[in-house]
């Protein structure tokens, strides 16, 4: 009897730290090249990310983030603001700012971590600064939120991100002290080594994003991130998957399994791409998902059935 009590009492010890992710680590903060909780314990992140708001919209609701949540083991979600497309942020700022306010509560209300993500791979500064404005305001309060000021610039200079970067830092500093920021580098988060040689000064608790696609990003990208990590850039992996960096194509099993057990070994937080239903290998689900969660196995593609036991096992 008293086995089976410990036992019944462990279970349910399990299930209360996993329904409270934000309440157990609290505010993070970057300590060296390492996120930390808020009692200076070193900490990794994992999850899933949303697909681009204005082309999956149907996804963003609290069903999918709970499932994702509950029955994924995501401890941090990210909602990936379309800016330029049509219908994105520029286009129709009211409906994608609801979107993401959708997840973001949703998150907070799971009790785990979100990053809001300005999905683009341009530069739009002043739009960038007054969606972070509005954002900050809203959520500073909250340790769950992760902002994600530039996802992927593709052909811009590392002295223009940098630029960039610094004038939306400050006008989220200006309202929120604290909570990380992720900083993108040029081509698509692929270099590193830039951002390294001449990281942003005068600011705290700033990471720095590297995306890969394991079929196509393979050893080469992983040497030059330890490096950059040795010369004192903490990473954070906002954006992954086990296929060609098109998002399409086989999963390269063998180069996703050396990417996890390395972020593993390194303590990287690391999101999945896609929670979305295109038709291509790296959107998690069929057209058959509901879009509040609830999803059955059918429902589920090969990446997705890769990432979501990944995740379950942490």
């Amino acid at each position: 009897m008293k086995r089976t009590f410990l036992i019944i009492k462990a279970l349910l010890l399990v299930v209360i730290l996993h329904a409270q992710v934000v309440k157990q680590h609290g505010k993070l903060k970057v300590q060296g090249t390492q996120l930390v909780n808020v009692k200076g314990e070193p900490i990794a992140l994992h999850g899933m990310s949303f697909g681009w708001s204005c082309f999956h919209p149907r996804f963003y609701t609290a069903g999918a983030v709970h499932e994702l949540v509950k029955e994924w083991n995501s401890t941090v979600i990210r909602a990936s603001l379309g800016i330029e497309p049509a219908k994105g942020y520029k286009q129709d700022p009211a409906t994608q700012m609801q979107l993401i306010k959708t997840v973001v509560d949703a998150a907070i209300k799971e009790d785990v971590y979100v990053i809001i993500d300005w999905h683009s791979h341009n530069i739009n500064l002043e739009e960038a600064k007054t969606f972070f404005r509005i954002m900050a305001t809203e959520y500073h309060q909250y340790p769950n939120i992760i902002y994600e000021i530039f996802n992927e610039p593709d052909n811009e200079t590392w002295p223009e991100v940098k630029t960039y970067s610094e004038s939306v830092i400050k006008v989220i500093r200006a309202i929120d002290n604290d909570n990380i920021i992720l900083v993108g580098s040029p081509r698509w988060d692929q270099e590193v080594q830039l951002p390294a040689a001449d990281p942003i000064k005068g600011f705290s608790n700033l990471m720095y994003t590297m995306h890969f696609y394991a079929g196509t990003h393979k050893q080469w990208l992983r040497d030059r991130t330890i490096e950059a990590i040795r010369n004192g850039l903490p990473i954070f992996v906002s954006e992954c998957a086990g296929m060609e960096a098109t998002g399409d194509g086989p999963i390269d099993h063998v180069e996703w399994t050396k990417y996890k057990d390395w972020m593993d070994e390194k303590k990287i937080s690391w999101l999945a791409w896609s929670v979305s239903d295109k038709a291509e290998t790296c959107s998690v689900l069929n057209p058959t998902a509901n879009s509040n969660g609830n999803w059955k196995e059918p429902d589920i593609k090969e990446w997705g059935q890769i990432t979501k036991k990944a995740l379950k096992n942490y």
